[in-house]
């Protein structure tokens, strides 16, 4: 016979005569009543809460008969709210508690590819797809990152070359666009990861088109924390433009498009203290010729570099 959570009965210590954890008895009574539509608001929030306290959740909620079926219900029963906006602080709330439980999912080595395997990252998109800068959906946003980030966050190509198959390139720039400081930092993160694997940065810097896409929205970026700056937004967005750089068609776009907020010292004060982000940018600098006098449009030199390739 076998558990609800997956295993032989007699794997199980009280089965045997043993007394489990008391907080593993407490997560496995909390997993079971997510399958209970009356009592899984609040063994989401417990979870949710909990969840450091709990080793092994991950596997506990990816093996238990019905538990990621209930999650992802909680995740597809709010759609309907997302457009026209009328999501409201409790549906984010609880969503968010169910987004939550999947991070952990996302981020044990156990359940990780299973994770990926079964295409859950696709549900969080039409959470990342909204624009409504209220805080309900803002703090959908950045859950649902969250999650994406802890995909990227061990460097696994699998995961990045599932990633790129779908729309998450957009999606991040969507959020780096027009999210608040947190999620703008959550997104680039994630271009970052992406961009550091060879898969990814190939991916992006293969066409113009997706290089300028990248290029536009981090040079908007540097121009916002020009007048509001952001020490850990900042340190995303060079490591992102230095990554660039160690292609040769993208380095070379830079050498024009590179923003002069980057080579002159608009940030030296706010990168006084970092000294790997500062760095990172004297390398960006250097890899790009910052003596080196901008004489075309941006964009010219890569399609020169692409027509020729």
């Amino acid at each position: 016979m076998y558990s609800p959570f997956g295993g032989p009965i007699g794997s199980n210590p009280s089965a045997a005569g043993a007394q489990p954890e008391p907080e593993m008895a407490s997560a496995e009574h909390l997993v079971l009543e997510l399958s209970n539509p009356e009592l899984r608001e609040n063994a989401l929030l417990e979870l949710s809460k909990k969840r450091e306290l709990f080793q092994d959740l991950a596997p506990l909620l990816w093996n238990s008969f019905g538990t990621v079926a209930a999650l992802l219900q909680e995740i597809v029963s709010i759609y309907p709210v997302l457009s026209p906006p009328n999501l409201t602080p409790a549906q984010s709330n609880r969503v968010c508690n169910a987004l939550a439980l999947l991070q952990c999912v996302a981020s044990h080595p156990d359940t990780r590819m299973y994770f990926l395997n079964a295409h859950i990252p696709l549900y969080l998109y039409p959470f990342l797809n909204t624009t409504s800068k209220s805080r309900p959906f803002e703090y959908l946003r950045l859950t649902s990152l969250g999650v994406i980030g802890a995909l990227v966050k061990v460097d696994d190509t699998e995961v990045i070359s599932f990633l790129l198959s779908t729309e998450i390139i957009p999606l991040c720039l969507r959020t780096m666009e027009m999210g608040s400081e947190l999620s703008k930092t959550v997104a680039t993160f994630i271009v970052q990861k992406i961009l550091l694997d060879d898969v990814g940065l190939d991916y992006i810097c293969t066409t113009a088109e997706r290089f300028f896409a990248v290029g536009r929205v981090l040079g908007n970026m540097v121009a916002s924390l020009a007048e509001q700056h952001s020490s850990r937004l900042l340190k995303h967005i060079i490591r992102c433009y230095l990554r660039l750089s160690e292609n040769p068609r993208a380095c070379d776009a830079l050498r024009s498009c590179l923003p002069d907020m980057l080579r002159d010292a608009t940030f030296s004060v706010c990168l006084r203290e970092d000294q790997t982000t500062r760095r990172w940018l004297q390398q960006l600098l250097h890899n790009v010729g910052v003596n080196r006098v901008p004489g075309l449009q941006a964009g010219a030199g890569f399609d020169h570099m692409m027509v020729n390739q």
